[in-house]
């Protein structure tokens, strides 16, 4: 090991280069400036220049989804840190791997309410893995090591390092490698044999079993072993918002996406359940409803890397601690013992119940009786053309779910969006940030009018940046799923969800979308009529030199359906307003 004088600046650069990095989306500033000095020389580092911090942590999500890789952010003091926040916590409830850097008032000014002070680490240290304040040059590169361990290992999500700015001017003897120094910290991968052996006899004793996937099996690249395991049982599979395509859509074990706005028949069989095999996911109040009303006659086997999440929200009557590949794994072996040793089950009356139930109940959408677009239409045709190489990041709200109901992922990771914390304004960014991560795929933001107002400021980095997103925006002139919810619980009192004027003397819309997506150096296209989509569709694919903004202009009073309304039981889901299944004998 050799020690090399340099700043901490200069360190902590050359740490971000020996970890691996190749890409940082952030804005400079006072404390961070530092920083951005020895960034300009490296020749491994490209930094992709924002509009917005928030753009930035959405971003480094977007890249850490498609690469797998750690997603870097970087900011200043004060409100471009705070800026990052919203980035910060949505990476958390979705457990994705990003290192946050910003930058802090010298250390001799903190805590004296300094230009541009905020205490980024107390902000964040509730919606972070983990996070560092560093004071020291000679602990910069240690630090980066251990926030990219931290990020990366066990249950992922984001690290804020936030270092001082007289650490970054100040001289340190660099040295490499590093050993992170982080006792405590040992994430359980390996599963315990004694209870998978138990999770798989309740699993041939089974007479209703189904495998609830969640997102942690796509963290865990476990989606090869889901598909075995799912084959080996015979048990039906359902897909959370934030696993979709861990087993393909198209698979016949595949029920759907359970939840509040899931299909029939995923929800029916987690309700009529009598063992959930839970892999990965977090029973999610979306998922569950009214929690006492959830699979009330199931027994629980919950495998989850983070031991917190056992029992917190359902007591687990078998609790696996360990990665989803390697759980996922060793389920199989031993329900192939079980098989051996003449134990299998027999879930024949089982899946007569769940094909009745995804034969009468598919998912489907009414024409709008003026003539206007469908946004269902829309978005199911971009997902046929596009095809299933592509990738399709949603916005928050009906868009979202319509995303996740009409486009058929067929392979892992192919949809993202955000799932726990539900951020408007993801789409644009992340995109930007995906497309940055896979640039020889092609990557669709399919967005709402709303979300869209909030980042498309980004728009400028993509076309500047080289970086030809194509981007549907789904506009209904109003906050659809908020007017939804008024139309169904607030007798149509439309407050404050219209977003510009949709009367018959308006002159133009506000903002017109198309001369937005032009002054920003994009391509802008509109789409009004459902002969005109597929055409428009095709002619945004043929442009890769450019990034490409679709306005489609849709029916504004189009709902999501089903639906299971907050504080109601999952058997209280709707098909359509006043319609609900039929659940046969008796149920």
């Amino acid at each position: 090991m050799t020690t090399e004088q340099m700043t901490g600046a200069q360190a902590l650069v050359r740490a971000l280069e020996n970890v691996g990095v190749d890409t940082v989306f952030g804005i400079p500033g006072g404390a961070i400036l530092p920083a951005y000095d020895p960034l300009f020389d490296s020749a491994k580092l490209r930094h992709i220049l924002v509009r917005h911090e928030q753009g930035a942590g959405h971003a480094a999500q977007g890249y850490a989804m498609v690469t797998g890789k750690v997603g870097v952010c970087m900011a200043t003091s004060g409100p471009g840190a705070t800026n990052l926040v919203t980035a910060i916590s949505d990476a958390y409830m979705d457990s994705v791997p990003m290192v946050a850097i910003t930058g802090q008032v010298a250390s001799s000014l903190i805590g004296t309410d300094g230009f541009q002070e905020a205490d980024i680490a107390g902000i964040t240290m509730p919606i972070t893995k983990h996070n560092f304040l560093v004071t020291d040059a000679a602990d910069i590169g240690r630090t980066i090591a251990e926030a990219f361990h931290i990020a990366s290992t066990g249950r992922p999500g984001p690290v804020l390092v936030d270092i001082a700015k007289d650490a970054l001017q100040a001289t340190v003897g660099f040295e490499w490698p590093v050993a992170p120094q982080l006792p405590g910290y040992r994430p359980v991968t390996r599963p315990h044999s004694k209870q998978v052996r138990e999770a798989a006899r309740l699993i041939v004793q089974a007479e209703r079993p189904v495998l609830y996937v969640g997102g942690g099996v796509l963290k865990a690249g476990a989606s090869g072993e889901l598909k075995v395991l799912a084959e080996l049982t015979g048990a039906p599979v359902v897909t959370t918002l934030m696993a979709k395509g861990a087993l393909p859509d198209s698979h016949p074990l595949h029920m759907g996406m359970p939840g509040m706005h899931g299909t029939v028949g995923a929800v029916g069989a987690l309700q009529r359940s009598d063992l959930l095999v839970n892999l990965g996911a977090r029973f999610d109040d979306r998922v569950t409803g009214k929690l006492d009303g959830f699979a009330p006659g199931a027994k629980i086997v919950h495998a989850d890397i983070d031991p917190a999440e056992i029992s917190k929200n359902r007591h687990a009557d078998v609790p696996i601690v360990g990665d989803a590949r390697e759980v996922i794994a060793d389920l199989i072996v031993a329900v192939q013992n079980e098989h051996e040793a003449g134990h299998k089950g027999d879930y024949t009356d089982w899946w007569r119940q769940l094909d009745a139930w995804r034969d009468t109940y598919p998912l489907g959408y009414d024409e709008p009786d003026d003539g206007s677009l469908s946004p269902q239409y829309v978005i199911e045709r971009i997902g046929r053309i596009a095809g299933p190489e592509a990738y399709y990041v949603a916005g928050v709200g009906q868009h979202q779910m319509w995303a996740a109901q009409f486009i058929k992922y067929e392979r892992p990771g192919a949809f993202l969006n955000s799932g726990g914390a539900g951020t408007m304004g993801y789409a644009v960014p992340a995109a930007m940030g995906a497309k940055v991560g896979a640039p020889g795929t092609t990557v669709w933001a399919i967005d709402g009018d709303g979300c869209f107002q909030m980042t498309n400021q980004e728009l400028a980095t993509c076309a500047i940046e080289g970086i030809p997103v194509k981007i549907a925006v789904i506009n209904n002139g109003n906050l659809g799923m908020v007017r939804q919810w008024q139309t169904l619980f607030y007798n149509e009192r439309y407050s404050n969800t219209t977003l510009h004027d949709r009367s018959e003397h308006a002159a133009k819309r506000i903002p017109d979308f198309v001369k937005l997506a032009e002054a920003y150096g994009c391509v802008g296209l509109r789409c009004e009529k459902a002969e005109d989509v597929d055409e428009v569709i095709a002619k945004a694919m043929e442009i890769n030199d450019a990034p490409v903004v679709i306005d489609f202009i849709v029916h504004k009073d189009a709902m999501v359906w089903p639906m299971v309304a907050a504080g109601t039981t999952n058997d209280d889901i709707k098909i359509a307003r006043d319609l609900a299944p039929e659940w046969e004998n008796g149920d």
